[in-house]
């Protein structure tokens, strides 16, 4: 499965993705320690990060986690990374999480991506409700969820503890499934 739009492509999680993965972190290393600080962590160097895609390889075949990556046509270059996570199958809910390289922030990539991936997890893996969570400071991200018809609902209280700090209160944004 491969998504295009513009001069991007939307995939999932590849075993020879690890040396990508890892340089992506550490370059964006100051982006991704705050909200990202597992991913981070995981993949600060290629063994680690092949480690790392071997299991997420396994949890997105599983469907108990996706991540997906969001690189260039041209240069096949890793510009993002974007996970449905959190996945209740129950409930037929998923958590979107998503990060993208400095110099690609602001030109609405991730907007995109989110729009063409909720698509897919309203159709392909039946989700009803799609969540995303963010610290209210964070107001690229907020931007995201609005571009892409997500409702605001409340405000979860002590929601993520980024590391060394303490626990912070993040903003719920729910989009649900019209179509029955």
């Amino acid at each position: 499965m491969q998504l295009n739009f513009d001069s991007y492509c939307i995939s999932p999680i590849q075993p020879k993705d690890g040396w990508k993965i890892c340089n992506f972190v550490v370059a964006n290393e100051d982006r991704l320690k705050r909200y990202f600080p597992k991913t981070l962590e995981q993949n600060l160097t290629p063994d680690l990060a092949n480690i790392f895609v071997a299991k997420k390889v396994k949890q997105f075949e599983n469907k108990g986690e996706f991540l997906f990556t969001l690189k260039t046509n041209d240069s096949n270059q890793l510009v993002g990374l974007i996970y449905i996570k959190k996945l209740n199958w129950t409930k037929k809910e998923g958590e979107f999480a998503y990060c993208i390289g400095y110099e690609y922030e602001g030109k609405g990539i991730t907007t995109k991506a989110i729009k063409i991936l909720s698509n897919h997890a309203f159709d392909t893996l039946n989700l009803k409700t799609l969540q995303i969570i963010v610290h209210p400071s964070n107001k690229p991200s907020i931007k995201v969820a609005e571009n892409c018809n997500f409702t605001w609902i409340k405000t979860l209280e002590k929601e993520h503890t980024p590391p060394g700090e303490k626990p912070l209160d993040m903003e719920l944004y729910e989009l649900y499934n019209e179509m029955e």
